[in-house]
């Protein structure tokens, strides 16, 4: 599909605005209890939605099949993952989102008003992170703006395990929107410890697989460098308890996936 064969960019949702030449990219694995939501964010607002599943054993694909086109991939590689997913729209424009994570109508109706005739290849959007009911307003986490919308042909991300770089097509422009998009992803501490073992995991390998030396001087000024930078540069301390934790794990994240670096290296034989 594209912008002169399609009419459906001409409908109208039940709000009144003109649906996009645009794609919405959803990836789940287990989601059933965010999957509605997110989908129902951009329901009828974008020209397609398409969810790319990562071998689920709730009900995720389920509820999801009630709005989108779901397609079925296990995900080796989340650089790579998130490239081939983007790859299959049909239209020139993409906005990615995880399955716990959800636009607002203000995120929406700025797309909507921005992206017709736009210069720029890409937008970056704020996310608004939660741990439970909790907005992290500071530490670092707000606004975190990332590339998520894009023109599929000019874009892709490093093809890396964890926080793969959005990469633009050379001589292409960035943009900037101001709206949100909400991010649930950790219900709670004990999710998001969980999410910190998994990522330094990642981290490491991710290290390993790009050539990356990292010797323990380098881990500890890293770890001693980030609590800092959390709690006091970015104030985290006016995040309360919350902000605290934020730091003294973003600086220990450090360290462990150094330990889990070495540990890896010395398993497979690696200098």
């Amino acid at each position: 599909m594209n912008t002169q064969e399609t009419v459906q960019p001409q409908e109208k949702d039940k709000t009144g605005m003109k649906k996009l030449d645009l794609t919405v990219v959803v990836l789940t694995k287990n989601e059933e209890e965010n999957i509605e939501k997110c989908l129902e964010s951009v329901h009828g607002w974008a020209d397609e939605l398409i969810v790319v599943d990562d071998q689920s054993s709730d009900r995720t694909v389920e509820l999801a099949e009630k709005y989108a086109r779901v397609l079925h991939k296990k995900m080796e590689n989340e650089g790579n993952h998130r490239n081939w997913a983007h790859a299959q729209a049909q239209t020139e424009w993409v906005l990615i989102l995880d399955a716990d994570e959800y636009a607002t109508k203000e995120l929406t109706e700025e797309i909507s008003a921005v992206l017709p005739g736009t210069e720029h290849s890409c937008f970056s959007i704020p996310l608004k992170n939660y741990i439970g009911k909790e907005w992290i307003q500071h530490s670092g986490w707000y606004p975190a703006s990332k590339v998520r919308l894009f023109r599929k042909a000019d874009f892709h991300y490093e093809e890396v395990g964890v926080h793969p770089r959005a990469i633009l097509a050379e001589g292409k422009t960035e943009g900037h929107l101001t709206k949100d998009i909400v991010h649930k992803g950790y219900p709670n501490l004990e999710h998001f410890l969980g999410s910190l073992n998994r990522q330094t995991t990642l981290e490491a390998e991710k290290w390993i697989q790009t050539g990356r030396k990292m010797s323990m001087g380098k881990a500890l000024w890293r770890t001693f460098d980030r609590f800092p930078r959390r709690y006091i540069r970015k104030k985290g301390y006016k995040d309360g308890l919350y902000g605290f934790v934020i730091a003294y794990f973003d600086s220990l994240y450090q360290f462990i996936s150094y330990l889990k670096y070495r540990e890896i290296k010395k398993r497979d034989g690696l200098k």
